[in-house]
């Protein structure tokens, strides 16, 4: 099979990662008026609950599938065999987990039709065989995917959900565009897989177990806040501005964390043939890959925030200004760690050391949150998911401070820190010295982008004139 170049698969798994978030968000500011903050936080509280049972049933097989069809994606025998195991065990361990949720949660009289309808999303995840496809470095085919069942998605919302007892309506949407999507992969299936005999899944079980509690710690920071949020404050609003806003942050982290999903099958590949030059290669730069986009990201959602959330989400999430300010950190945060824990970590077969520092981080994500949410509410939650960040990337550091150098981290940071700063500066007074309006967050978007620019061609940095000369080739072959 022929390796497509990581360049290219960084685009197609950019699109796809964006899409998911993006296509949402062109929905957000018509949902966030439609539906009010009160019934998001009930979809974002009660779907926070079943995300657990999908967290159970998957164990760690997202991970670990990827990487195990990586390492056999070049024998068709192997890999069928690997492809099998793992759905197999997948399709037992989410079928029980699925039955618990159902006597748990299904019953309840509380937001009851909710969690009857994400019913629909547990089984959704029981068909995602994404991972065999992203182990295999085939990005373009979840693209597509996602294009016509998520673009489908949108416009059924804007169709019917019409006002705020829809809210159940729009809960439907949103499962069946995951269950829909999931499904369609099915159909690229045959070409890849040959019959198989001898299959054994108990060997698959000890090692998704050993990814299986790092994805539960991981889970603290997207899922465990909007739970405790919600049960411990009992306001639904609150929970509702912290959905709102961390979709705006993670969309902005999208674009540097996906390198991670790239990088990872491929690092995979090249630890299996033992050249660890060119491992060492890789992750240096996507370490200034992630201080190149972080830090202008960082600082962009920062000075737009103001202005961005009054006419993006509407009235009822003035809550959601200081809580993108606080959780743009977390593209820094969860950027760096992404390439120490899930480029190399697990490829690597470390998953020990991946472990240890995820659960470091969760156990002191959760103290801080039962310390802070009760008297900061949300804004606490969102301190804690970003100081626990950082002390994961911290104690990853410490244990692979043999293989991967500190200043293989550190040594672009300090000249893009300093773009960063002056665009930051120049944006922020836009902001103060013009009104609130689609404009103003427009024109900050773009003089920042055009600041930033300009001090990287002055700086003379790298990744501008890759740019530059991609572009003349374009341009010159178009001629």
């Amino acid at each position: 099979m022929s390796k497509n170049s990581i360049k290219k698969n960084y685009i197609y798994n950019l699109v796809y990662q964006i899409l998911i978030l993006v296509l949402p968000l062109i929905t957000t500011p018509y949902v966030s008026r439609i539906l009010g903050a009160d019934n998001i936080g009930i979809y974002s509280y009660t779907y926070s609950i079943a995300t657990y049972f999908i967290l159970f049933g998957s164990l760690g097989i997202a991970m670990y599938g990827q990487r195990e069809i990586a390492y056999v994606r070049d024998n068709i025998e192997k890999k069928s065999r690997t492809f099998w195991e793992i759905i197999l065990l997948r399709l037992i361990t989410m079928s029980i987990s699925l039955l618990i949720y159902y006597f748990l949660f299904v019953n309840r009289t509380e937001y009851q039709l909710y969690y009857k309808i994400l019913i629909i999303e547990i089984i959704g995840n029981i068909l995602d065989i994404s991972w065999f496809f992203q182990g295999l470095e085939e990005f373009k085919k979840t693209v597509l995917r996602n294009t016509l069942v998520k673009i489908a998605s949108v416009a059924s919302i804007f169709i019917f959900v019409k006002n705020a007892n829809d809210l159940p309506i729009y809960v439907l949407i949103m499962v069946l565009s995951v269950f829909l999507g999931n499904i369609t992969l099915w159909f690229y299936l045959p070409k890849y897989l040959v019959k198989v005999k001898n299959i054994n899944i108990k060997k698959h079980l000890k090692p998704t177990l050993a990814l299986f509690i790092p994805q539960i710690a991981m889970q603290v920071y997207t899922v465990l806040d909007k739970t405790m949020i919600g049960s411990i404050t009992g306001d639904m609003t609150e929970v509702g501005n912290y959905e709102q806003s961390q979709k705006i942050v993670r969309i902005s982290m999208t674009v540097v964390t996906s390198l991670g999903t790239v990088v990872s099958p491929r690092i995979a590949n090249v630890i299996s043939n033992g050249k660890v030059e060119e491992v060492k290669k890789y992750l240096a730069n996507s370490f200034k890959f992630v201080w190149f986009l972080g830090i202008p990201i960082v600082f962009g959602l920062i000075a737009v925030s103001s202005d961005l959330v009054p006419w993006f989400l509407g009235n009822g999430y003035e809550k959601s200004k200081m809580l993108i300010m606080i959780g743009s950190l977390l593209v820094l945060a969860i950027g760096l760690n992404n390439v120490t824990g899930v480029q190399y970590l697990i490829p690597a077969k470390k998953q020990n050391i991946y472990t240890k520092s995820v659960i470091i981080g969760a156990i002191f994500n959760f103290v801080l949150n039962m310390c802070l949410i009760p008297y900061f509410k949300a804004n606490g939650a969102i301190v804690s998911s970003v100081l626990a960040e950082f002390t994961i990337l911290i104690v990853q550091v410490f244990y692979v401070r043999n293989t991967i150098d500190k200043k293989m981290i550190f040594n672009s940071a300090f000249k893009y820190l300093i773009g960063g700063i002056i665009m930051f500066i120049v944006t922020l007074l836009e902001g103060i010295f013009m009104p609130s309006s689609i404009i103003t967050t427009i024109v900050q978007v773009i003089t920042g982008i055009i600041i930033y620019g300009i001090y990287l061609l002055i700086i003379k940095d790298e990744y501008v004139f890759i740019i530059l000369n991609k572009l003349k080739e374009k341009i010159g072959g178009n001629k």
